[in-house]
C-alpha cells in the first residue's frame, strides 16, 4: 500500500430492514474496525464512515410484515443497529442515515446534475406489473428462478444465492412477492445511467491500474462484469417510499443514491465537527478504502465509480475495495426471513461483557477468501482452548507469580541466558509482522500471529519452570521476561480484543503506545513498574449455554 497520511475508511450501509447478525460482522465490519483501530494507532488521520440505509424494497416489505408504515421500520432498525455497533466496540466517526436531509439533498443534486448535463437518459419500456396490487414491481417486488444458477427465490435486482445481479425481465417464471400473482409487462418511463459510456475508464481503473493490488475475488467479479459488456442502468424507480424527484415523479434506485451516503455521511460529520469534508474526498493523497460485503461488489466497483467520474467534481477513487465471502450458521446460509442467525442484540443480551469472545471467534471464521462456517460448539472449543487456556492462562500465570514473588513489581533482570535473548528478540518483531499483515488485509493471519506470542510466552514459562529454581535471580530474570510478553500482547490486542486490551492495560498500569513506538521500545514494563490488581481476562463457555443457543436454532 502506498504510504498516506490521510484515509477514509467506509463500511457498507446495514439495510435497516432487520438487525445485525454474525455475517454481517466478519464480512464488513469487523475488519474494517482492526484496520481503523491500527491506523489510528498508526497516528493517521482517518475518518471512518457508515450508516444505515433506508430506502428500498426490503424496508417495505419488512413494514408489511410488521404491520407497519417503512418509516417506523427504519427508526427501529437504525436505533438497533447504531446501539449494538457502539456496545460491540465498534465505533465510526459517524453513524448516519439515509433518511436524512442531508443526504436527500445531496443524492437528489447529483442526480440533477446529471440530468442536466445530458449525462443520463429517458427511456420507455415494459416492466413487470402486478395488476392486483396496482404496482410496478422492482427490485424485490419480484421473485423467480435465477437465469445463472437457478435458484427458486432469486429477486429481481439479485440472487442472495449465487450473488448475480439481475433486472427482473431476466428471472424466469417470475412473480409478485406482494399477491403470488402472474405479473403482465406495462409500460412506464425511467431515467437510465449509461454504464456502457464508462467500460473503457473502468476497465483502466479496475483491470490495469489495480489488477496487482485488489482481492482476487473483487477484481474477479468486476472483470466479469466488464467481459460481459455493461449495459445502461435505470436509476429511478416507481415506488412511494424513497428520495423523491418531485419533477418527474419517480424515487431513486436505492443503489444510485445509497453509496453517495458515504459522502453525505462525511459531510454531516464535518458540519458537525466544523471541518473541511473535501480533504477526505478530493484530496489525492487521501486513501479510499471501502469494505463491503461480495454481494455489492458491483455497485462499488462498477456503478458507483461511474456516477463519480460522470460528476466531475474531483472526487477520489477507491484505492481498495475489500469483501469477504459468506459466513454460515451451523453449515446452512443466514437467513433474516427463515430467522436463521446469530443476532448481535441477542448475543450482547446472552453474553454480557464477552465482545471479544465474538471478536476473536469471528475473526479466526472470517471468509476472507472462501465461504467459511461458524457453529456453536467451535465457539464454546475456541473460547475454551485458547482464549481461556492460552492468553488468559498465561497472562494469569505471569501475573500471580509476580505477584506471589515479587509483590507485583516488575524486577531487575539478571543475566540473560541464551533462551531469554532469543524470547526477546522474537518479541520485538511482533509489532513489525502484525502490522504488516493488517496492512495487507490478512485480518486472520494477524490474529494467528498475535495468538502465537501467547503460545510463546506459555511455552517460555512452562519450561524454565520459576516455581522450581531456587536462585532468586534467575526466578526475577524469567519473570521479567515473561512480563515483556505480557506487556506487548497487552498493547498489540487493540485491533482485535479491545476490551481485553483496555482490561489488560489497567490490571499493567500501563498507557497504550503508538505502533511506533511498540515497534521500537526496548522494554514495556520497566523493572520497580508496580502492578495493578489482575483478575481473569476470561471465562469458560458452558455446555448449557451453547445448548440454549442451539435450541434457539431450532
Amino acid at each position: 500500500m502506498k504510504k498516506s497520511n490521510k484515509y477514509t475508511v467506509t463500511a457498507a450501509f446495514p439495510y435497516a430492514n432487520g438487525p445485525i447478525h454474525i455475517g454481517h460482522l466478519a464480512g464488513v465490519y469487523l475488519p474494517a474496525d482492526i484496520f481503523v483501530r491500527y491506523l489510528r494507532r498508526k497516528k493517521k488521520e482517518v475518518i471512518f464512515i457508515c450508516g444505515s440505509d433506508e430506502h428500498g424494497v426490503p424496508i417495505t416489505i419488512q413494514a408489511k410484515k410488521e404491520n407497519t408504515t417503512p418509516k417506523e421500520i427504519v427508526n427501529k432498525y437504525h436505533f438497533m443497529i447504531k446501539d449494538c455497533f457502539d456496545n460491540f466496540g465498534i465505533h465510526f466517526d459517524n453513524y448516519s442515515r439515509t433518511s436524512t436531509v442531508i443526504h436527500q439533498k445531496i443524492s437528489t443534486s447529483f442526480f440533477k446534475k446529471l440530468h442536466k448535463e445530458k449525462k443520463i437518459f429517458e427511456k420507455v419500456s415494459e416492466q413487470y406489473y402486478d395488476n392486483q396490487a396496482k404496482q410496478f414491481l422492482a427490485d424485490r417486488y419480484i421473485s423467480g428462478i435465477c437465469p445463472y444458477c437457478k435458484h427458486k427465490e432469486a429477486y429481481g435486482d439479485q440472487c442472495e444465492s449465487c450473488g448475480s445481479s439481475l433486472s427482473p425481465e431476466e428471472l424466469i417464471s417470475p412473480m409478485s412477492t406482494i399477491s403470488g400473482s402472474t405479473p403482465v409487462l406495462k409500460k412506464t418511463k425511467h431515467w437510465y445511467f449509461p454504464l456502457n459510456e464508462y467500460q473503457n475508464f473502468l476497465k483502466k481503473w479496475i483491470l490495469t491500474d489495480h489488477q496487482q493490488d485488489w482481492k482476487v475475488n473483487v477484481y474477479g467479479q468486476a472483470k466479469s462484469w466488464l467481459d460481459q459488456g455493461l449495459q445502461p442502468r435505470a436509476i429511478t424507480r416507481d415506488l412511494d417510499w424513497g428520495i423523491p424527484i418531485k419533477e418527474i415523479g419517480k424515487v431513486l434506485y436505492v443503489w444510485f443514491e445509497a453509496t453517495i451516503g458515504y459522502i453525505s455521511s462525511t459531510i454531516e460529520w464535518a458540519k458537525r465537527k466544523k471541518k473541511d469534508w473535501k480533504p477526505y474526498w478530493k484530496d489525492k493523497r487521501t486513501k479510499l478504502i471501502q469494505f463491503i460485503g461480495k454481494d455489492n461488489i458491483v455497485f462499488h466497483c462498477i456503478i458507483f465509480p461511474s456516477i463519480l467520474k460522470a460528476y466531475n467534481h474531483g472526487y477520489i477513487l477507491p484505492d481498495k475495495i475489500l469483501a469477504n465471502e459468506f459466513l454460515n450458521l451451523e453449515n446452512e446460509k443466514i437467513s433474516t426471513s427463515r430467522n436463521w442467525g446469530v443476532w448481535l442484540h441477542e448475543y450482547l443480551r446472552d453474553f454480557p461483557n464477552q465482545q471479544d469472545t465474538l471478536r476473536y471467534i469471528l475473526i479466526t471464521k472470517m471468509p476472507e477468501k472462501k465461504d467459511n462456517n461458524f457453529n456453536w460448539k467451535d465457539f464454546q472449543r475456541i473460547n475454551n482452548t485458547e482464549l481461556v487456556a492460552i492468553l488468559g492462562n498465561f497472562v494469569n500465570r505471569s501475573l500471580t507469580l509476580i505477584q506471589k514473588y515479587n509483590n507485583g513489581i516488575v524486577p531487575n533482570p539478571g543475566l540473560f541466558s541464551i533462551t531469554d535473548k532469543s524470547i526477546l528478540k522474537k518479541i520485538s518483531k511482533y509489532p513489525d509482522n502484525i502490522g504488516d499483515l493488517i496492512e495487507s488485509f490478512r485480518f486472520r493471519e494477524a490474529l494467528i500471529c498475535f495468538m502465537d506470542l501467547a503460545r510463546l510466552g506459555n511455552k517460555y514459562l512452562t519450561e524454565e519452570e520459576p516455581w522450581n529454581i531456587k536462585k532468586e535471580r534467575r526466578v526475577e530474570t524469567i519473570l521479567y521476561v515473561s512480563l515483556q510478553i505480557v506487556g506487548m500482547l497487552a498493547q498489540l490486542a487493540e485491533p482485535f480484543l479491545p476490551y481485553t486490551a483496555d482490561k489488560l492495560l489497567k490490571m499493567l498500569r500501563l498507557e497504550v503506545f503508538f505502533w511506533k513506538k511498540i515497534e521500537n521500545v526496548e522494554e514495556i514494563l520497566c523493572p520497580g513498574h508496580v502492578l495493578g490488581k489482575s483478575t481473569l481476562l476470561f471465562n469458560k463457555i458452558t455446555n448449557k449455554s451453547v445448548e440454549k443457543q442451539l435450541k434457539k436454532l431450532g
